[in-house]
């Protein structure tokens, strides 16, 4: 056979035909098993409408709905792996300003929208796969009158996901002599970016990869019970935050930042506690960015009576001492932060975040550096930097929790 090249041909198709075979069902397999993926996002305007397209490589169930304050357009997929460029949220058309998308929780990926006034889906449909497309979701937008939107919102309330809400994490259970509970919040997550940096990088992917490092430590001391509010990518609400940390009994806390200013030159962390009266225009300004995570999500918070007067939470606060002990590790942060890179002049800062808001459970958040400053956002991107990070706010809590134990022996 070998020297006939037709013979060897033969023989070697007739050694391949059976290896297809064998080798063909495990490619299907895993293709079928894999999550449906969006390809692509496309929008244009006409004269009465703008039309948005994705490109999907299955035909998917989807849920759509509008929503006001500000108006946004909400699609629900199944969950789904996302291919698209890094610069797609870049893009925007006709009435829409800009889209976000992500995970929104088990089960259900998300698109919003955010609308330049109030619209109405005058079409949706699918377009099954041709020579040139795959699957293909259509929206038509359609401008309508403030009075059009509000009938149809009250026609068409807002339909809740498919899939069944994600069971709240929950830690150890305590016992007598227990070791105490930190509650590591890393911010943002799934569909909500948080902030991007200069050079393009999520602060949800900042925060992750912070918080897993600072658990990481503090579980290897032995000394303490932790629980993350999130250890993937995926999107939790403020309030659910908040809740994790209430139920759990948490002892401590400590939600993960990175903010960006318009002055790329101010670099540096800061620590933040709740007040009513925020301490500069700035802390004011952050929060009020920070309290849109939900509206950002395309969550509907107008049933939401979570949002309590803040001067009525520090009534409470101030009767438990909450506050105090939030400030005292606030002191304790900046002090080991300050060991280990920049902090700004004025490091302890304080305003009316929505996720320190647990009446009852000492609380900070901590942006841990700007990532609108190239310096500090290429140091947060820095696993060996970040362990530096988390090895101060290692040994805050350690010298915290010292404290507490010296001031009450039981």
């Amino acid at each position: 056979i070998a020297s006939c090249p037709a013979l060897m041909g033969v023989a070697l198709r007739s050694l391949w035909r059976p290896l297809v075979w064998l080798i063909l069902p495990l490619f299907i397999s895993q293709a079928a098993g894999a999550n449906p993926a969006v390809t692509g996002i496309r929008m244009g305007a006409q004269a009465e409408s703008t039309r948005v397209v994705f490109d999907l490589t299955a035909d998917l169930e989807h849920n759509i709905f509008t929503l006001p304050d500000p108006y946004r357009v909400v699609i629900d997929l199944p969950e789904v792996q996302w291919r698209l460029p890094a610069n797609a949220q870049n893009v925007s058309q006709g009435m829409v300003q800009r889209f976000r998308y992500g995970l929104f929780k088990p089960g259900v990926s998300r698109v919003v929208l955010d609308m330049s006034g109030p619209v109405v889906v005058s079409r949706s449909f699918m377009l099954q796969p041709t020579a040139d497309f795959a699957w293909r979701l259509v929206l038509d937008l359609a401008p309508v009158s403030v009075d059009d939107f509000d009938r149809q919102a009250a026609l068409a309330p807002v339909a809740e996901p498919g899939a069944a809400p994600a069971p709240l994490p929950e830690a150890a259970p305590a016992s007598n002599g227990s070791k105490p509970l930190v509650v590591i919040d890393p911010g943002h997550g799934g569909i909500d970016p948080g902030t991007i940096g200069i050079g393009g990088g999520y602060e949800k992917i900042i925060t992750l990869a912070a918080a897993l490092e600072l658990a990481r430590q503090m579980e290897a001391t032995g000394r303490y019970r932790v629980l993350l509010t999130r250890d993937h990518d995926v999107f939790v609400p403020l309030r659910q935050r908040v809740k994790i940390a209430r139920d759990n009994g948490a002892d401590l806390f400590v939600s993960l930042h990175a903010d960006a200013l318009d002055n790329r030159t101010v670099k540096g962390a800061t620590v933040y506690t709740l007040s009513e009266n925020a301490s500069d225009a700035e802390a004011s300004e952050l929060a009020a960015r920070e309290n849109k995570s939900d509206v950002i999500a395309g969550v509907n918070l107008a049933n939401d009576i979570y949002d309590d007067d803040v001067a009525t939470i520090l009534i409470d606060l101030a009767q438990r001492e909450t506050m105090n002990l939030s400030a005292e590790f606030a002191n304790l942060a900046i002090s080991e932060l300050a060991k280990e890179g920049e902090v700004l002049r004025k490091s302890h800062r304080f305003a009316g975040f929505r996720v320190l808001k647990a009446p009852d459970v000492p609380s900070v958040l901590i942006e841990l550096g700007y990532v609108s400053n190239p310096q500090d956002e290429a140091r947060l991107n820095n696993a060996a930097h970040r362990r530096l990070l988390m090895g101060a706010l290692r040994r805050a809590i350690d010298n915290y929790f010292a404290a507490r134990q010296l001031a009450d022996p039981t």
